[in-house]
């Protein structure tokens, strides 16, 4: 239960502010299969070794790296500050309007790029020290 690639994944990048969604693989959509459609079957590799055909474990089968390609989707809620006038409430509760005023990013996108790249690399990093530390003992 604790110490799963796709957890440690997850929480890295739900830790991310303006996170709202994250997915491994065919993710939500795996919901919508059977069991015989979503197993990854596998097959003898170009190289000899087993791969999946599918990949639709998003390259993680319980809890560990497969050795496909890692594929998760991350999903950011747009800006909240923006230049239109918005309507709030002051700390007593009033009905107000905000205005934000100075420089914002219209766009998280740009950031969130690098920032979730960072995140995942730090994680596999950790993993792989993980697996180094087993082995050595």
């Amino acid at each position: 239960m604790f110490d799963k690639l796709e957890a440690d994944l997850a929480k890295a990048v739900m830790s991310l502010p303006a996170t709202k969604g994250f997915e491994i693989g065919s993710g939500f959509g795996a919901a919508l299969m059977t069991g015989r459609q979503h197993n990854d079957a596998f097959e003898p590799g170009p190289d000899g070794r087993p791969r999946t055909v599918t990949n639709n474990s998003g390259g993680i089968q319980g809890g560990i790296s497969n050795g496909e390609t890692i594929v998760m989707r991350v999903a950011f809620k747009p800006t909240a500050t923006i230049a239109s006038p918005q309507q709030t409430v002051t700390r007593a509760g009033e009905p107000t309007v905000l205005e934000a005023k100075g420089r914002h990013d219209p766009c998280v996108l740009p950031r969130a790029v690098p920032i979730v790249e960072a995140g995942v690399l730090l994680v596999l990093a950790d993993h792989w020290l993980r697996q180094q530390a087993i082995r050595a003992v």
